[in-house]
C-alpha cells in the first residue's frame, strides 16, 4: 500500500504526516480518511482547485492529469510544474511526498 508524506501545513497538518492509502485512491480522498480535513469545495468532482497540492516526490507515478483538471490548475494559487488537484491524482503502487499550498482561490471556507 503506498504512503503519502504530507509536509508540515499551518491549519492542515503542523506537524506534517505519513498516511497509507490502497491504490487506486486519490490523494484527497486519503487526506480525509485519515482526518486531515483539506479543502475539496466542489466535492471532488474536478471543478474548483480548492484541493490543489504540489507533488514533491511521486509525480511521475500518478495517473497522468487530463484536459479538465490541467485547464483548472491554471487558475491555482501557487501553480507549479508539479501541481495536481487531489482530487485526480489517483495513487499507483509507489509513494508519494505532497505539499499543501498556503493558500487557495477559495475566500470562503467551509468545514467539509
Amino acid at each position: 500500500m503506498p504512503t503519502i508524506k504530507i509536509l508540515p501545513h499551518p491549519e492542515y497538518c503542523p506537524q506534517g504526516a505519513e498516511v497509507t492509502a490502497p491504490a487506486g485512491t486519490s490523494i484527497c480522498e486519503a487526506l480525509l480518511d485519515h482526518h486531515i480535513n483539506i479543502e475539496h469545495a466542489c466535492e471532488m468532482s474536478a471543478a474548483c482547485t480548492t484541493c490543489h497540492v504540489v507533488v514533491r516526490q511521486g509525480f511521475s507515478s500518478l495517473n497522468a492529469s487530463d484536459e479538465t483538471e490541467d485547464d483548472l490548475l491554471d487558475r491555482a494559487w501557487g501553480l507549479g510544474p508539479q501541481s495536481r488537484l487531489s482530487c485526480q491524482a489517483i495513487l499507483a503502487q509507489a509513494d508519494v511526498t505532497i505539499e499543501i499550498p498556503k493558500y487557495s482561490i477559495n475566500h470562503a471556507k467551509e468545514n467539509h
